[in-house]
C-alpha cells in the first residue's frame, strides 16, 4: 500500500471536512499522512462537529496556530496551507511518502501571506527547477494546459514554437497516452488558414517536431490543430482521451461542463507524483454541516494508486 502525504489546504475552507469524512475510504486505498498538527486538527474537528479517527496520522508542527474562521480569506490560513503543502512535498522528495495529494487552497490567502506563487504548480516548478505540466480531468478526458493562470491578452504572444514543442514532448513522455493527443488551435476555426490568425502555423510546427520525437506506434502522438469549438463534441471525443489546450478556459470550460464532479488535477514532468482535487475551497459552504461531494478527492487518491 502506498503512503501519501495529504496537504490540508486552507483550513477556513472545506478541505479538512473532506479529509475527516473520507478518512476511512482513503485508508482502504493508501496510508495517508495528513500535514496538519493536532492543535489545528482538534480545533477544526470541534467546529465541524466531526470526530477525529483514531488512526488519523498527523505531523508535529506545520505553522503558527490561528483561529479558524469559516469562509474568511486570511494571511494566517494562507501561510498554514502553504507550509502544509511544503512539508508534504519535502516528504515526497526524501522518499518518506510515495506521493502528495493536495486539498484546496485560496490564491488570495497565499498572496496575503506574502507568497509569490499563484498556486501549487507554480511552487512545484520553483521547488524542483522543472517545467511542471498541469493536467486536469478524469479517465474519460484529460486536458493539459500550455498556458495557465495568465491574462487572456498574454496567451497569443506566449505561443512560441520552441516552448510548445518542449511542452508537447514532455507531456507525451509523462502522461503516456494510449491514443493520439488532440491539440487545440488558438483561434476560431483554427485560424481558417491564416484568415483569423496565424498562431496555428506555430502550433503545427511544434506538433510536427513533437511527432518526430514521440513514438506513438502506428498513430501520431499529436493531432494537427483542431477547431476548438468542435473539439469536444461527442463525435470528436470518441477519438481522444487527452487534449492540449492553449489557454486555461479553452480547456477547462468544456472539461468542467462534462466532468465537473469527478475531475482531478495532476502535476506531470516532476520527480514526485502530485495529485489534487479540481475544485476550490468552497468558503460559502465551509463549516455549515453540508454534505460534500467527495468524488474528486477520492479520484485523486485513486490516480496515485493506479500510477
Amino acid at each position: 500500500m502506498k503512503k501519501v502525504a495529504i496537504s490540508i489546504g486552507d483550513l477556513n475552507g472545506i478541505g479538512i471536512q473532506l479529509a475527516l469524512e473520507n478518512h476511512h475510504a482513503v485508508s482502504e486505498l493508501v496510508e495517508p499522512v495528513y500535514c496538519i498538527d493536532r492543535e489545528m486538527l482538534l480545533q477544526a474537528s470541534e467546529k465541524l462537529g466531526l470526530p477525529v479517527p483514531k488512526d488519523f496520522q498527523t505531523i508535529k508542527s506545520v505553522a503558527p496556530a490561528f483561529e479558524i474562521e469559516a469562509g474568511k480569506i486570511s494571511a494566517e490560513s494562507g501561510r498554514y496551507a502553504y507550509e502544509s503543502f511544503n512539508k508534504a512535498v519535502i516528504m515526497a522528495d526524501i522518499k518518506k511518502v510515495d506521493a502528495v495529494c493536495t486539498l484546496p487552497i485560496h490564491k488570495k490567502a497565499w498572496e496575503l501571506a506574502g507568497l509569490r506563487y499563484k498556486g501549487h504548480t507554480d511552487a512545484l516548478r520553483d521547488f524542483f527547477n522543472a517545467e511542471a505540466i498541469m493536467m486536469l480531468g478524469c479517465p474519460q478526458m484529460y486536458v493539459a494546459l500550455f498556458t495557465e493562470h495568465i491574462p487572456l491578452k498574454e496567451v497569443a504572444p506566449s505561443i512560441k514554437e520552441k516552448e510548445l514543442t518542449r511542452f508537447l514532448i514532455d507531456f507525451y513522455q509523462t502522461a503516456k497516452p494510449e491514443k493520439t493527443v488532440a491539440v487545440l488551435g488558438l483561434n476560431p476555426h483554427a485560424g481558417d488558414d491564416g484568415v483569423l490568425g496565424d498562431e496555428e502555423k506555430i502550433i503545427q510546427k511544434a506538433v510536427d517536431t513533437a511527432n518526430s520525437h514521440c513514438q506513438g506506434g502506428n498513430i501520431p502522438a499529436y493531432s494537427n490543430p483542431l477547431v476548438p469549438d468542435v473539439a469536444f463534441t461527442p463525435n470528436t471525443r470518441k477519438h481522444y482521451t487527452h487534449y492540449v489546450a492553449m489557454y486555461h478556459d479553452q480547456g477547462l470550460a468544456p472539461l468542467k461542463a462534462l466532468h465537473f464532479d469527478e475531475g482531478i488535477n495532476v502535476s506531470l514532468n516532476l520527480p514526485i507524483l502530485r495529485t489534487s482535487v479540481d475544485h476550490g475551497t468552497a468558503f460559502n459552504i465551509a463549516y455549515k454541516g453540508m454534505e460534500l461531494n467527495s468524488l474528486s478527492y477520492l479520484n485523486a487518491i485513486q490516480y496515485i494508486v493506479e500510477t
